[in-house]
């Protein structure tokens, strides 16, 4: 068996993130080949249950990249995203999830070696942590549902 090689889903700004992204790439920057991206037109649009629904799927790592504050295309969208993260990561952690499994960051257009960088330190944190414990996620995330629907 080979060394493990995390999935990661990465949802980048259409206006920054994803920007910075092509940047690296049509730079021939080096950067990790396990990111699956998703162009979201804001970071401020993904929501707790497509982070979640990404975990549930197979991820390893959630990235969610967006423009910095102050420069978003949409006035607050970044500023959600902010505050959708740091909740994620506390069901994160309620669920016995490392919470360095999502990750946010700030990334401009221009910000292409960053991107770079960013996402093989994301890839590199993740293999380090090792593969999701998806039946663990399924199991607590069950019983979150039926403690709910009572």
């Amino acid at each position: 068996m080979g060394e493990f090689e995390p999935r990661i889903v990465g949802f980048l700004c259409n206006w920054c993130a994803y920007s910075g992204a092509d940047l690296a790439g049509v730079s021939r920057l080096k950067s990790a080949p396990n990111l699956r991206i998703v162009r979201i037109m804001c970071s401020g649009r993904v929501d707790a249950e497509l982070i979640l629904k990404a975990f549930q799927l197979g991820a390893d790592g959630v990235l969610v990249a967006g423009c910095h504050p102050g420069d978003c295309h949409y006035q607050e969208g970044n500023f959600k995203a902010l505050r959708r993260v740091l909740l994620l990561k506390r069901i994160l952690r309620d669920f016995g999830i490392d919470e360095r499994r999502l990750r946010l960051e700030w990334i401009s257009a221009s910000e292409g070696e960053k991107f770079a960088r960013v996402s093989s330190e994301f890839t590199e944190e993740v293999r380090k942590l090792g593969p999701m414990t998806l039946a663990t996620f399924l199991v607590e995330a069950r019983g979150c549902e039926q403690e709910v629907a009572v």
